[in-house]
């Protein structure tokens, strides 16, 4: 009798090759995934930017307004050291627009609390003049001006002499961007 030598088998069987094709499935799913959410992140930086720079403008023309005891319309604004030397008082009370006052037409905003309140959305982001921006139609931007409490009180000023500027942009796939801001009041302050 002969006995012929068992040769071992070469190749794979179907139970390995469904492995080998289970493992490399999963492990280029997971590859694309993360390459989907690196392409997905590599654009959030230009967006936060974008609202960085469209608050920092909000917040800068804010700022250059006045904050005074008068309404700036007042002839008294540079010189009333009190609310009682105003004939127009500013009211810091109730923050907010006087009756008509607008930011894109005159009568425009004239004082730092007008902005209170103050909102862009929908139609998109408007310059000074009203004039949409393009590109910027996916923002949106909201103003909130009101006198600082505890530890936002700026020391040596009391907090009824100054007042906290919170600027929040929004943009696209609802990256969120707040600034915050103070204003003293300089008055009397001679021009």
């Amino acid at each position: 009798m002969c006995s012929r030598p068992k040769r071992r088998q070469r190749g794979l069987s179907l139970v390995e090759a469904v492995v080998f094709i289970i493992v490399v499935g999963i492990g280029v799913a997971g590859i694309a995934l993360l390459f989907n959410q690196m392409t997905r992140g590599s654009v959030d930086p230009v967006v936060r930017k974008q609202a960085l720079a469209i608050a920092t403008s909000l917040m800068e023309e804010i700022q250059l307004r006045g904050y005074t005891f008068c309404d700036p319309d007042d002839a008294n604004v540079y010189t009333a050291a009190s609310p009682a030397a105003c004939a127009v008082q500013e009211s810091t009370s109730s923050p907010g627009p006087e009756a008509g006052e607008t930011r894109y037409a005159e009568p425009r905003f004239d004082n730092v609390n007008d902005y209170h309140g103050f909102s862009m959305s929908g139609a998109g982001l408007k310059d000074i003049t009203g004039t949409t921006i393009p590109g910027l139609g996916a923002y949106s931007a909201s103003v909130s001006v009101s006198e600082p409490a505890g530890a936002e009180v700026l020391s040596g000023v009391p907090s009824t002499e100054q007042l906290r500027i919170v600027v929040t942009v929004t943009g696209p796939a609802g990256i969120s961007v707040s600034l915050q801001g103070y204003r003293t009041r300089y008055a009397p302050n001679s021009p």
